[in-house]
Formats: C-alpha cells, structure tokens, sequence
C-alpha cells in the first residue's frame, strides 16, 4: 500500500454528545495511525448525504476509503484491508491473523449487530425494546472473557481490539451495567496515542467546519 491512502468522511455533522467523536472514519483514522500510515481525508457534504455519493457506497453511509485503485467501503472491511498491510495491525503467523480475524467479524457480527439497533431505539425512547436481554447477554460474555486476557488476539493489540473497543465505548452501551474488565478493556484501548490523535483530529474536523461557516 505505498500508493495514497485517501479516508473518506462527511464535511460536518451536529455537535452534541454524538456523532462527533463517534464517526466511523474514525476508526481508519485510527488504525492508519496505529500502523504509521501517511493518509489524507476527504469529505462529501453531509446535506444530501444519503444520496450524494452511491456511486462510492451504495448505503449512503461513511467512512469509504481509497488506496491507489483500491475502493472500498464498509468499515470492517477497510480495517482488514488496512489490517492486512500491516504487522502493527494483525499477525503474519497463522494462529495469531487468525484469531485477529475471528475477533473482528465477532465485534461486527456478535456485538454491534445488538448494541446499534438497542442504543438507536433507546435514544428514540424505545427503553423497553426486547434487545436489552440479548445485548446483556452479550456483554457479559465478552466481560467474561476480558476478565481473563488483556488483549482479544495474539497476546498483544491487533485490529481486532481497534474494532471491538470503538463498539463498547458508545456511551449508552459503556455505561449499561457494571463490567470492570469491559471498562479497564476500554480505558487502556482508547488510552493509546493513536486513538488519542485519531480522534482529536476528527473532533478538529468538525470544528474546523464550524468556523468555516458550513452550518
């Protein structure tokens, strides 16, 4: 990957407890910084957002990404795209590019798949749901096992950890019951200097718009 690496995000979104802080390019952001990647970010205006840029991803949603004449969307499969150039981000042994893999589509399959839809009916004022039950026991499976490991994959962090620490840092869902190994899991993920740039620079983003008079 020497060609440039271009991350694709919306040019503002409303300030508030969310979504700044909480857009998914930040999770590119983050995993380029993790590997010492050079990358530029680029936007499509947020009016019109779900029909200004089908051509580039046919939800309508961000983060896309180009590397050279890559294309891509879809943040999972961005990071293991960018996961796959980098030994920062995932093993080259066998076992350990393993595990990284099966953690991540766990995070997308097994954990975001309940925490998106219960946050969102939650917000919406939907409290009693019937997804409460289901996300509990799904977070309580992975306290389980962070009670026992520092890390997902590998005995180190991998992309894998990236991934599944940007779906249980969403407010609602970090705050939902009491999971210590989840909650220390989190402060020592995002504690890293490469989140802490990623996501300075996408609050910076944002404000930067602001000031420019986009809103």
């Amino acid at each position: 990957m020497t060609k440039k690496l271009v991350i694709w995000t919306l040019d503002w979104v409303p300030a508030g407890d969310a979504p700044r802080g909480f857009v998914r390019d930040l999770r590119l952001r983050w995993a380029a910084e993790e590997a010492g990647l050079s990358y530029e970010v680029r936007t499509v205006p947020f009016d019109d957002r779900a029909t200004n840029h089908l051509d580039r991803q046919p939800f309508g949603q961000v983060p896309f990404l180009t590397d050279g004449d890559v294309n891509m969307f879809e943040s999972g499969a961005c990071l293991l795209h960018l996961a796959r150039g980098s030994e920062a981000l995932m093993p080259r042994d066998p076992v350990g590019e393993a595990e990284t893999l099966q953690w991540v589509i766990a995070a997308l399959n097994s954990v975001e798949m309940v925490t998106v839809p219960w946050w969102f009916l939650t917000i919406t004022g939907q409290t009693e749901n019937g997804l409460t039950g289901w996300m509990n026991q799904r977070l309580a499976h992975i306290e389980r096992v962070l009670a026992e490991r520092q890390w997902l994959a590998a005995d180190r962090f991998t992309v894998a950890d990236l991934l599944m620490a940007d779906v249980l840092r969403v407010g609602l869902v970090r705050a939902h019951g009491n999971r210590p190994a989840t909650e220390a899991y989190i402060k020592r993920t995002i504690d890293r200097p490469a989140f802490r740039k990623a996501h300075a620079d996408q609050m910076a983003h944002f404000a930067a718009a602001d000031k420019a008079g986009s809103r």
